[in-house]
C-alpha cells in the first residue's frame, strides 16, 4: 500500500486507504472483523518505519471469541524520549449488509454504487451527491472505515516527519464496536501496560467516529468533547397467573410490563436537561413475556430492557429514578385491577373474595439482602445459574439468573425485579474543574477558529457524543460508591460482563470525537464527504495533536493530570 499511496497527495491518501478497508467486508460478530484487521495491519507494516519497528505493530485478540477477533495497535515513538502521547482510535467493524437488497453483493464496492447511485430515481439527495463526484459510498464508508484511513494516512505523515512530532502517537482500532465493546474493553489492560512499560501519560483520544448533520440544510461539523454512557434497566416482572375464565383474580405481568413500557419509553421527561446538547430519551428495546406455548392461562412472568442514554446521570440516579417510576406503575396497575374485580363481582352478583393486589418493588441489590435475611445465601446460587445459561444471550441469561433467585421466594409474591444488564458504557466528557481537560478544550477551541477561518467550514462544539463510542471506555467518572451501586444490580457481573472498572480509572483518558463527515450512517445510502473528511479534517487532527503535544513537551505533565 505505501508504494500505491507515498506520493499521492493526503485527501487522495485517505482516500485509497478507505477505498481498501471498504472492500473487506468485516460486519460485525462474523470473521471478517478478523479479516480487515489483517489488511490494517499489513497497510502499517509497508510503511518504511513500521518495517523497520515491526514490535511497534501488534496485536491484542479478543479473549475467548470464536471469530478470532483482535485489535490492531500501531505505537509511533517521538525521537526525543517525551511521554505524552496521542491515541487515535477508530472500530473496523460494521453493520450488516441486508439492507441494500438485490446491491447487497456490491455493498463493498463504492465504484459499482456511486454509479447506481447516479442514476437513482427513488432519492434525489443521495442521486446528486453520486452525481457530485464528492461522496464515497458504501458499507463502512462512512462509519467507519474513512475515519480508520484518516488516522493511518497521519499515521504515515508523522512517521516520515517525526521530528515534527513533540511526543509519541498510539493507533488503535477496535472490533466489535457495533454490539458488546468486546474490542476496546479487552485493550484496556493493553493501553494501561503500554503506559507502565513504555513510559506513556495519555493527554488526549481522537476517535473519527463519524458525524452528521442534526437536521436539513445544517452547516455545522460538530466536534464532540466527550461521549454519551448507556446503562440497559431491565424489569422482571412476577405476576400471579389464572386461568382466563378467572382473569380478573390474576395480576397480569403483561399488563404491569405495559404500563411500566408506557412510562419510560421515549418519555422526553427522562431526558436530562443539559443545554444545546443532543439528549435522547430512553426507549424499549426488549418487551416480552415468558409463555413458550399456547395455552389458555396468563402469563406469569414478563420481561423488560430499555437503552437508556446516560450524560451526567450515575447508574444509582437512574435506578432511583426508575424504581419510582416502577412503584407508581404497579400502584396503578394494582388500583385498576382491584377496581375491575370489585365491579365484576357486582356485575355478576358473585361475593367480593378478598384478594391480594400488592405488587413489590425491589431492586436486585435489595431482593438478595431480602433473601439473605431469610437465610437464603445467593452467591452460590446465582453463579451456578451462571454457569447453567453461559451459552445464552448475554441479556437473557440475566434475566435467567433473576428468574432463579425469584423462584427462592418462600412466598412467590407478585414482584417487579429491577438490575441492569449488558452492555454498561461509562460517560466520559471534559470536565469544568480539570485544569487538562480546560487545556484540551482551549487548543480544539483555537484550532477550530483557525480552520473555519482559512476553510470556510462551520464548527460547532458539543460535550457529548450522540451515538454509542468507544471512547466511552477510556475514563471513568462515577464515584466508588456509584460504580457498587451499578454492579451489585447486575447479576453475575464477573463473568457475564467483566468490565475493568479499575483500569479504566487509571487510564483516564478524554476521548474528543472529531469525526468524519457524511449521511444515511447505518443505511444503504450511507456515504462519505470526501472534501471535508479527507483533506480538512486530516490536517485538524494534525494541527491538534502537534500543538497539545508541545504544551505537554513544554509543561509539567503533573499540572494537567493531578485532577481527576
Amino acid at each position: 500500500m505505501y508504494n500505491q499511496i507515498k506520493d499521492l497527495p493526503l485527501s487522495k491518501q485517505v482516500e485509497a486507504i478507505s477505498r481498501a478497508l471498504i472492500e473487506v467486508e468485516s460486519v460485525n460478530g462474523t470473521s471478517g472483523e478478523a479479516n480487515v484487521a489483517n489488511v490494517i495491519k499489513k497497510i502499517l507494516l509497508s510503511f518504511p518505519y513500521f518495517s523497520k519497528h515491526p514490535e511497534h505493530t501488534f496485536e491484542v485478540h479478543v479473549p475467548d471469541d470464536e471469530h478470532k477477533r483482535k485489535n490492531i495497535f500501531a505505537l509511533l515513538k517521538s525521537h526525543k524520549g517525551h511521554k505524552q502521547t496521542i491515541v487515535y482510535h477508530a472500530h473496523m467493524d460494521t453493520v450488516g449488509t441486508d439492507d441494500y437488497g438485490s446491491l447487497k453483493p456490491s455493498a463493498c464496492d463504492p465504484t459499482i454504487l456511486e454509479n447506481f447511485f447516479k442514476n437513482y430515481a427513488f432519492d434525489s439527495k443521495a442521486r446528486e451527491d453520486a452525481q457530485s463526484g464528492e461522496w464515497l459510498f458504501g458499507r463502512g464508508a462512512l462509519d467507519m472505515k474513512s475515519g480508520i484511513a484518516v488516522h493511518i494516512a497521519n499515521l504515515l505523515y508523522f512517521s516520515e516527519h517525526i521530528d515534527e512530532l513533540p511526543g509519541n502517537l498510539l493507533l488503535m482500532i477496535n472490533p466489535d464496536e457495533e454490539s458488546q465493546h468486546s474490542g476496546v474493553i479487552s485493550s484496556i489492560p493493553e493501553l494501561n501496560r503500554l503506559k507502565s512499560e513504555e513510559n506513556l501519560d495519555y493527554i488526549m483520544a481522537v476517535n473519527t467516529d463519524f458525524i452528521s448533520p442534526q437536521y436539513d440544510q445544517d452547516p455545522n461539523r460538530y466536534i464532540y468533547t466527550g461521549s454519551a454512557g448507556k446503562l440497559l434497566p431491565c424489569f422482571y416482572i412476577y405476576g400471579r397467573e389464572t386461568h382466563v375464565g378467572d382473569t380478573l383474580s390474576g395480576i397480569d405481568s403483561t399488563l404491569v410490563s405495559a404500563e411500566i413500557n408506557r412510562r419510560i419509553n421515549n418519555n422526553l421527561e427522562l431526558t436530562e436537561d443539559i443545554k444545546g446538547e443532543h439528549i435522547l430519551p430512553p426507549s424499549c428495546l426488549y418487551a416480552k413475556d415468558q409463555k413458550e406455548r399456547y395455552n389458555v392461562q396468563t402469563a406469569k412472568s414478563s420481561q423488560l430492557y430499555f437503552n437508556y442514554f446516560i450524560y451526567e446521570l450515575s447508574a444509582k440516579d437512574v435506578m432511583d429514578k426508575l424504581k419510582v417510576i416502577t412503584e407508581e406503575a404497579c400502584e396503578e396497575v394494582t388500583h385498576k385491577l382491584a377496581s375491575s374485580y370489585e365491579a365484576f363481582t357486582k356485575q355478576v352478583g358473585i361475593p367480593n373474595y378478598s384478594q391480594s393486589w400488592g405488587i413489590d418493588v425491589q431492586t436486585l441489590e435489595e431482593y438478595i439482602q431480602y433473601l439473605r435475611s431469610q437465610g437464603i445465601e445467593v452467591a452460590d446460587i446465582i453463579r451456578k445459574a451462571g454457569v447453567q445459561y453461559k451459552n445464552l444471550e448475554p441479556r437473557i441469561k440475566g434475566f435467567k439468573i433473576v428468574e432463579t433467585l425469584q423462584l427462592l421466594d418462600p412466598d412467590k409474591k407478585p414482584r417487579v425485579l429491577l438490575f441492569f444488564g449488558p452492555p454498561y458504557l461509562p460517560h466520559n466528557y471534559l470536565q469544568a474543574d480539570n485544569s487538562r481537560d480546560q487545556t484540551l478544550l482551549e487548543v480544539i477551541q483555537a484550532n477550530l477558529s483557525k480552520t473555519q477561518e482559512q476553510t470556510g467550514e462551520s464548527f460547532a462544539i458539543k460535550r457529548f457524543f450522540p451515538y454509542l463510542s468507544d471512547g466511552s471506555f477510556l475514563s471513568l467518572h462515577e464515584s466508588d460508591e456509584e460504580i457498587s451501586s451499578l454492579l451489585q444490580n447486575f447479576p453475575d457481573y464477573e463473568y457475564t460482563y467483566p468490565l475493568p472498572i479499575k483500569e479504566i480509572r487509571d487510564l483516564n483518558i478524554p476521548s474528543v470525537n472529531m469525526g468524519v463527515y457524511g449521511k444515511d450512517g447505518h443505511k444503504w445510502t450511507e456515504r462519505v464527504h470526501k472534501p471535508y473528511s479527507f483533506d480538512t479534517l486530516p490536517m485538524l487532527i494534525r494541527e491538534i495533536s502537534v500543538e497539545l503535544l508541545s504544551i505537554y513537551e513544554h509543561t509539567s505533565v503533573k499540572c494537567f493530570s493531578s485532577v481527576h
